[in-house]
């Protein structure tokens, strides 16, 4: 009997030993080596729209061509600042601007248009649009310089290689950075081209 007994319980004890071991089908065939030291670099990815703006003609590919700011802003003599977008009588009209109860200045520069200043009036350069944002949007910082807010390409470890993080505005427009929502491109999976009863089939064991 105990022969017996142990003969049809082989075959799960096996399989149960195959998993403690880590020598089952689903497991890695080898682990990667832990992290070593970071040899290579992290960038921040700076986007056009941080020193330039789209025009209204296309290049040979179809995409907007872009002007510098530079191109207007430095032949121009500088304008008071305006408080609200409605205010602009005749460039960057028709801006969008919902950023709860902020004004023009509380991120530009009045007598600088092209730089932006923190809340204690230091001068910040457009690039550095990052520490801008933090200093309103910290949970969202930290997440960000752990790696969970943002994304980034390239590696995690970068002991393997350089990664390049995305810039707040990559993914928001400062002046309406609410995320707008979006559609999955992909449809769902059909489950049962995988062995598994996709949803007609579930429903037709109920």
């Amino acid at each position: 009997m105990e022969n017996d007994l142990y003969r049809l319980m082989r075959p799960a004890l096996a399989a149960l030993l195959l998993a403690v071991v880590g020598c089952g089908k689903d497991q890695p065939a080898r682990f990667q080596p832990p992290p070593g030291a970071p040899t290579g670099k992290e960038t921040l990815l700076q986007p056009a729209k941080l020193t330039s703006v789209e025009s209204d003609r296309k290049d040979a590919l179809g995409r907007p061509l872009r002007v510098s700011c530079e191109s207007c802003h430095s032949l121009r003599e500088t304008k008071p600042m305006p408080s609200r977008p409605e205010e602009l009588k005749e460039f960057h009209q028709g801006l969008q601007f919902r950023h709860g109860e902020l004004a023009c200045t509380s991120c530009h520069q009045a007598e600088a248009p092209r730089t932006l200043h923190l809340a204690t009036g230091e001068p910040l350069p457009m690039t550095e649009v990052v520490t801008l944002c933090a200093q309103c949007h910290g949970p969202q910082y930290r997440d960000f310089k752990a790696g969970a807010h943002g994304g980034m390409t390239g590696y995690w470890d970068l002991s393997r290689g350089d990664r390049t993080r995305n810039n707040c505005v990559s993914c928001h427009d400062p002046h309406t950075p609410k995320y707008a929502g979006a559609h999955p491109v992909m449809p769902p999976r059909d489950t049962s081209a995988h062995g598994e009863p996709g949803p007609k089939e579930s429903r037709d064991h109920e």
